[in-house]
């Protein structure tokens, strides 16, 4: 009798490896749930994946998906991505739930090493327990990619891990986000998402020269490093105008990237293509809900910016009437106006009259497109015109639109046009 219940366990023991083996499943994640507890927890995970945007990095163009190997430039040498697929060899097949919640919510590695901070683990530590679990199984279910990953490109002292606990030290407080108990429920699941998962301040923020966010949730505006685009202060009315748009208004550009006020371009364009359209409206909404929340009447510190004189000026807005009326006032009108989900309206748009004009820089010189979504399929462009104008042209046009309509922005200068030039599309 005693030799049968040792073989029974023996058989018990192996059947519950065979069993984990095949399904691939982390003890620590699936001990206690059904296979449809399961199921919605991988489907959570990967609602959750896409609100944070993880495929974003972690998938290079081409490639396939959450395989890394996606370059990030920096000031300090680039970093590439790593393979967060479960693969055992060369992706996270052999971490634990444990190991995965310590990269989110600690910014180490499963051996305890010390990530870089381009890993957004600021904002991530505010994820809830739960959560992650739900992202890990989601990640774990993914098809396993056999792909090394490619060691970073940092100069000394920059390669130096053990460093990283000075800039800890700084800048980085972990701890889950907590509900404020003077806000409704939604406004809440807003800044869990805004703060964490969206982590929206690490554009929307300016960094310090050691790469740190300067005022961490404020989104208070930056220019991005190495694509120089500027994010606008998401709490400026200034720069946004969040606080005078009505809350469908800002749902219908987080989840189609146009709405009757605007559009979204450049890096936030892939944001809203790759991630937030896939965002329920109710999240969306506690979004907006939020974001509006933060916003001020104050402007923002005015940027260093190459100034002209008032007789250039003068001569620039001339000349950009004449720009504007030739290329632009058939699309976006003579008044301004555009048409609303297809031209942006360029009169009261903060967007263009903002402190940085870097972005409408861009805009004129290489065109571009609002990110193609379920909620608008095929989306109106702009032509590039970098190869029609020259830069005292784009310069003038731009001018011209900052100073028009109500509008009230300083006028650029040719020499900003022509540095603009250089830089990478995307």
């Amino acid at each position: 009798m005693k030799r049968n219940w040792i073989i029974a366990g023996i058989v018990v023991v192996a059947m519950v490896v065979a069993a984990t083996l095949f399904l691939g499943d982390d003890p620590a994640i699936s001990i206690g749930r059904h296979a449809a507890d399961r199921s919605e927890q991988v489907k959570h995970g990967e609602y959750l994946a896409r609100a944070g945007d993880c495929a974003g990095c972690h998938t290079a163009r081409g490639g396939a998906p959450y395989a890394g190997g996606v370059p990030i430039p920096t000031p300090f040498g680039t970093l590439y991505v790593p393979n967060i697929t479960p693969d055992h060899e060369t992706g996270i097949g052999g971490w634990s739930a444990d190991d995965f919640w310590q990269a989110m919510h600690d910014g180490r590695s499963k051996d305890g090493s010390l990530l870089y901070p381009a890993f957004p683990y600021t904002n991530y530590t505010k994820v809830k327990r739960a959560d992650v679990d739900d992202l890990f199984a989601y990640i774990k279910s993914l098809q396993p990619i056999k792909q090394p990953n490619r060691p970073h490109e940092l100069a000394f002292p920059y390669n130096q891990r053990r460093l990283l606990i000075g800039w800890r030290a700084l800048y980085f407080k972990p701890g889950e986000y907590q509900d404020d108990p003077a806000q409704s429920p939604q406004w809440n699941r807003g800044a869990y998402l805004v703060q964490g998962l969206g982590h929206c301040d690490a554009c929307h923020s300016a960094r310090n020269m050691m790469g740190a966010i300067t005022d961490m949730g404020e989104i208070a505006g930056g220019l991005i490093p190495v694509q120089n685009w500027y994010a606008p202060a998401l709490n400026s009315n200034r720069e946004t105008g969040l606080g005078d748009w009505q809350i469908d208004e800002v749902v219908d550009l987080l989840k189609t990237g146009v709405s009757a006020r605007g559009a979204a371009f450049g890096p936030m364009a892939i944001v809203v293509h790759d991630s937030l359209q896939y965002v329920s409206d109710a999240d969306l909404t506690g979004m907006a809900l939020y974001l509006k929340s933060q916003t001020q009447r104050n402007a923002p510190a005015e940027p260093a910016q190459v100034r002209v004189t008032d007789k250039q000026a003068e001569a620039l807005i001339e000349q950009g009437g004449k720009v504007y009326e030739k290329h632009c006032a058939e699309c976006h009108q003579k008044q301004g106006e555009g048409v609303p989900r297809i031209y942006p309206p360029l009169v009261n748009n903060e967007s263009i009259a903002m402190r940085h004009p870097i972005n409408g820089i861009r805009i004129v010189v290489n065109g571009g497109f609002p990110p193609s979504t379920q909620g608008n399929p095929r989306p109106y462009g702009m032509p590039p015109f970098g190869h029609l104008l020259s830069d005292y042209e784009i310069a003038a046009v731009v001018s011209y639109v900052r100073q028009s309509w109500g509008n009230h922005a300083p006028p650029v200068s040719p020499a900003e046009v022509a540095s603009a030039r250089g830089v990478p599309v995307d």
